[in-house]
């Protein structure tokens, strides 16, 4: 795996800057301010996007802010440009879904993530913007997704990974009924300076038992387990070289005002006296395409590269992460040439331990 791919698998698109709640480890900057995507934004992306689509499953995530803050019909204006094959994703708060939203979901074929951290008592970052529970709210749209039978999948923050956590976690996403899930434990980035480090020891059991939860009833997939246990399964085989790709994935991301920023959507929105504002160009300006083949020549990316490279002359997790995320090294380390990060430790060190730990009990 070396160098940035043209090609991407997905893009990441931002509606609106705007967001209707106020979370404590939300990393966005711009979530208080309603900055709305042009449609021509949506229709220079799409210009790049369907031919890709042509060849291939390609997805478009709608991430904002809320990106449901957008509404219904400047929604659908945005999406209008994109061909019937592109998959269209959207990650939300669910506090405004309700049977329009579920409608609009069903005729677009939106498929729909829901940002919520388990039960009520582990949700008390995630506030309104008058500072009051959103708990209420999020279930109320998940109990419309459900009347409705629209599939969906979920996403957790924990902010204190720790044993005890994980099966309480496991056990309350069974009975919510998402299909997916993935834990995303915090990570310092963005306006979010929460520090992020824990003890080792905490990490790995939490990740271990949870391991243990889902083997016991493994009705939901659980994305960094099943990812865990397929690198673990080709280490065996003598194969883990074959699941990385050849080249990182782009994963550009397209903001509000058709900027494009490679690699790490969180850096999106953020400037630096000696990086600029990160992107790589605009679509307004220059094909996607044309934007993603060029992306190498980024000054920050470059410098990211070699950081990867570093990673994989030092580390030996570097077969199973790949090199990391350029946002993490840069609001962690202050560059992006650094090495490991708290959020190589607690998502892919401890991880990969936590499962290992597990599969040695368990022999």
């Amino acid at each position: 795996m070396r160098g940035v791919a043209a090609v991407p698998s997905y893009v990441v698109m931002q509606p609106t800057t705007l967001c209707n709640l106020d979370c404590a480890y939300c990393y966005l900057p711009l979530r208080a301010a309603d900055r709305r995507m042009p449609v021509p934004v949506a229709e220079a992306v799409a210009a790049s996007v369907n031919p890709w689509a042509s060849a291939g499953r390609f997805s478009v995530v709608w991430h904002g802010g809320e990106p449901l803050a957008a509404g219904r019909e400047h929604l659908a204006a945005l999406m209008a440009p994109f061909a019937p094959e592109v998959e269209h994703h959207v990650q939300t708060n669910a506090t405004l879904i309700d049977d329009a939203w579920c409608d609009f979901f069903q005729e677009h074929g939106v498929r729909v993530s829901v940002s919520v951290d388990g039960p009520r008592e582990r949700n008390d970052d995630r506030v309104t913007r008058a500072g009051r529970p959103a708990y209420d709210r999020i279930m109320r749209g998940v109990s419309v997704l459900r009347r409705r039978g629209l599939p969906f999948s979920a996403l957790a923050v924990v902010s204190r990974p720790r044993a005890g956590l994980a099966a309480e976690l496991y056990d309350y996403f069974l009975d919510l009924g998402c299909d997916v899930l993935g834990i995303n434990i915090e990570e310092t980035e963005g306006v979010n300076t929460r520090g992020n480090a824990h003890d080792q020891a905490d990490v790995t059991a939490f990740w271990a038992e949870l391991v243990a939860a889902w083997r016991r009833e493994p009705r939901i997939h659980l994305r960094e387990i099943e990812w865990s246990l397929r690198y673990a399964a080709a280490v065996l085989d003598g194969v883990a070289d074959d699941l990385l790709p050849r080249q990182l994935d782009p994963i550009p991301t397209i903001g509000h005002d058709g900027s494009v920023t490679v690699l790490s959507p969180e850096l999106a929105g953020f400037t630096d006296p000696r990086y600029g504002d990160f992107s790589s160009g605009n679509v307004l300006e220059s094909p996607l395409a044309e934007i993603l083949a060029g992306a190498e020549r980024t000054p920050w990316v470059g410098e990211f590269l070699a950081g990867v490279e570093a990673c994989r002359d030092t580390c030996p997790y570097f077969g199973f992460c790949g090199g990391g995320h350029a946002a993490n090294r840069y609001f962690e380390l202050g560059r992006f040439d650094g090495t490991e990060t708290e959020h190589c430790r607690n998502s892919k060190i401890r991880l990969l331990e936590g499962v290992l730990e597990h599969a040695r009990d368990h022999q």
